[in-house]
């Protein structure tokens, strides 16, 4: 160390609900592996999610380290959602986030909000809230006012009551505040957003009216960004128009609506509704290409040949009336022959064949490149017409999702490659190369199933292990003459056309997943390695992505001759911003999912289900149920018939005197126990038949 004393890192708090915390440096720290391990009565010195300086008070040599906190650079939580409690000791909010460790003191007169009006608006319609004795139980929102200091718990005034636990749409509300994702727009944006035409000017714009463009989406979706039509042209190639919502010619840079834009980054789509990144005036309005009314729109007109390969392009902003708001359901019973639909969309049946044509042909292009496609599952919860859940079920995927998906990808990759040829600054959509240990820790895991990615074995190597967030530990080894492996999509696109419809398929693709580093936003053309991509951006769907927006503009300057409207050190602060609004807004949406499955499942605890297991670990195994996408955990104390315990060289649970095996990818059955609400997690047992049958197929 230095005479002016140790160096300071600058980081952000990850707090792990037992206590003890991490910090995660905001650039790789020399000599350090990884996070910086913080214990208990140090990470109580700021909250989950604060920025923080710490010191390093001990670093092996390993590279494992630990460190102190010394400074806390900025507050993540300015306010807290949770629980009203009533103690002895005066009046709290327990956090509703278990890593917020922290209660906060309410004092007797910050405990019901000034203004009444908003309390009854907001959530305690119908509850009768006269002293804070009435809150007791209740979901609250309140803000801190005073951070506790020297162990002192911080102070907070409520500032909304969202009502009670199992009130519907509270769950929604508390998770909303818990991420502090913006949900009222200020009033100078509502005022912009009225103020908006209600028709379109298609002055001097090329006009595609005459064309048979559809949307194709989801059946609740609200707001359209993107609508589509193909041809087949006389020399043999495909004519594909993509048309994206003009957004940027009503949201201006640096305009209110803008401001807030910027801020949000992205829509958040929860189950049952939505919080738009634009206001409803726009986002489902006058910037939404519904049909039969004329839009305003941004256009990627494209020709490709026979080997999918775009032979020329163009871009234009234009006007479309698109003549049907078609979904992916709708779509799919066309193309598989459905006699109704056949009649009812008879004139646009031809062109659904050939788009399906074209997206094929786009789809194998991207294959023969080494374009990775995992195609997980997604959870989709159906509600019934007053809004109750009525189960949990795997969202179907069909063609006609292939068919957007094809289209919206060459659209962006044709509009991030037009922008980079003419060397105006844009922001990207990234995708960096695999971290070598995360691969070898895969690799680890599928060898136990004979699988592997088929990456060359180097020949010097080390053995290395790397402490995970949570804990736990891992070995693996690592080239020592290149310090890196090397991997390509082409390995995982391998692995995954050799397990596809096997059962192992939905486990090594998730752990296939885990294994990639996060895509992000950023000014710095880095390629995105799934898709095997040198160039890529988000330009379709800037009503509810902010990058989007950002895209247009930029393509949009190029179009008229314009000097670009953002340098790159402003582009790289706005992408950093979106990346992480993106994190957010997906921890949101799938925290809330889980919610939603733990209360769904309420009704069955007693219940047996058919299960997968999909990991093991030294306290049991998780389990994924076959009839609903639900996950949950199988202790290891409750099997039955011996003293298991857990081998983490073969990822085995095996029992001491029958041998009996547990193993990732097994299909058992289980029986559904209870239900830890607070923790929102699953707990079941093994479901044992009874005695004699003990090898029969349905437990085996």
């Amino acid at each position: 160390m230095s005479r002016q004393g140790p160096k300071l890192i600058p980081g952000r708090l990850s707090v792990h609900r037992d206590g003890f915390g991490f910090l995660i440096p905001d650039t790789p720290v020399p000599g350090v592996d990884g996070d910086i391990f913080l214990p208990p009565d140090a990470a109580a010195k700021a909250m989950h999610g604060d920025r923080v300086a710490v010191k390093l008070v001990r670093l092996g040599r390993d590279g494992r380290s630990e460190g102190d906190i010394v400074k806390i650079l900025d507050r993540a939580h300015n306010s807290i959602a949770g629980t009203f409690r009533v103690k002895r000791r005066g009046f709290w909010v327990e956090p509703h986030d278990a890593r917020i460790g922290q209660w906060v003191s309410i004092p007797p007169k910050m405990a019901i909000p000034r203004d009444a009006a908003q309390v009854d608006r907001i959530g305690a319609r119908g509850h009768q809230i006269a002293e804070p004795e009435d809150l007791d139980g209740m979901i609250v929102n309140a803000e801190v006012v005073e951070f506790g200091e020297d162990g002192a718990p911080p102070i907070g005034r409520v500032i909304e009551i969202l009502g009670h636990p199992d009130d519907f749409g509270v769950d929604v509300e508390l998770i909303i505040r818990k991420f502090h994702i913006p949900h009222r727009f200020p009033p100078d944006v509502i005022e912009q957003a009225q103020s908006v035409p209600l028709t379109v000017d298609p002055t001097g714009r090329r006009d595609f009216r005459e064309f048979e463009i559809v949307t194709i989406d989801g059946e609740t979706a609200r707001d359209f960004d993107d609508a589509v039509w193909a041809a087949k042209l006389e020399n043999g190639n495909y004519a594909l128009q993509v048309h994206i919502a003009d957004v940027s010619h009503y949201v201006r840079p640096g305009s209110p609506i803008d401001r807030e834009a910027a801020v949000r980054g992205t829509s958040v789509y929860f189950p049952d509704r939505a919080v738009p990144m634009l206001p409803l005036e726009l986002s489902t309005g006058i910037c939404s290409l519904k049909p039969k009314v004329d839009r305003l729109v941004m256009s990627a007109l494209l020709e490709i040949d026979h080997r999918g390969d775009i032979v020329s392009q163009e871009f234009c902003r234009g006007v479309i009336h698109s003549v049907e708001r078609m979904t992916y359901t709708a779509v799919h019973a066309v193309l598989e022959g459905d006699p109704s639909m056949r009649t009812r969309y008879a004139p646009l049946a031809p062109r659904f064949e050939l788009m399906k044509e074209l997206a094929l042909l786009l789809n194998r292009k991207r294959v023969r490149r080494g374009s990775i496609d995992f195609d997980l599952p997604e959870p989709l919860i159906e509600f019934d017409d007053l809004g109750e859940m009525t189960g949990i079920r795997k969202s179907p995927r069909n063609i006609a999702h292939r068919i957007v998906e094809e289209f919206m990808l060459a659209a962006n990759e044709a509009v991030a490659h037009h922008i980079t040829a003419a060397g105006a600054p844009m922001v990207y959509r990234i995708h960096e190369e695999p971290d070598p240990k995360k691969v070898v820790e895969f690799e680890e895991i599928a060898s136990q199933f004979g699988a592997s990615l088929g990456v060359t074995a180097p020949s010097r190597r080390i053995r290395f292990t790397s402490k995970h967030r949570d804990g736990r530990k891992s070995a693996g080894h690592m080239d020592i003459a290149g310090s890196e492996i090397h991997i390509g999509p082409r390995h995982y696109q391998r692995l995954i056309a050799k397990i596809e419809g096997t059962p192992l398929e939905r486990i090594l693709s998730y752990l296939m997943l885990r294994s990639l580093r996060q895509a992000r936003y950023s000014a710095e053309n880095q390629g995105h390695f799934a898709l095997a991509s040198e160039c890529y951006c988000h330009f379709t769907s800037p009503i509810r992505r902010y990058p989007d927006l950002l895209v247009h503009r930029a393509l949009g300057a190029l179009l008229d001759g314009h000097s670009p409207p953002y340098d790159e050190a402003r582009l790289n602060e706005l992408a950093a911003r979106s990346s992480q609004t993106e994190r957010t807004a997906a921890d949101a949406e799938r925290e809330l999912v889980e919610w939603k499955k733990v209360k769904f499942m309420a009704d069955h605890v007693g219940g047996e289900f058919g299960a997968l297991i999909i990991s093991t670990t030294k306290d049991g195994f998780f389990v994924e149920l076959e009839e609903f996408f639900v996950e949950g955990l199988v202790p290891i104390d409750t099997l039955p018939g011996d003293r298991y315990g857990y081998h983490e060289n073969t990822r085995r649970i095996v029992g001491a005197r029958t041998r009996r095996e547990f193993r990732i990818g097994e299909a058992i059955r289980v029986r559904l126990d209870r239900i830890d609400g607070v923790e929102r997690k699953l707990q079941f047992s093994l479901a044992v038949p009874p005695e004699g049958k003990r090898k029969s197929k349905s437990w085996r």
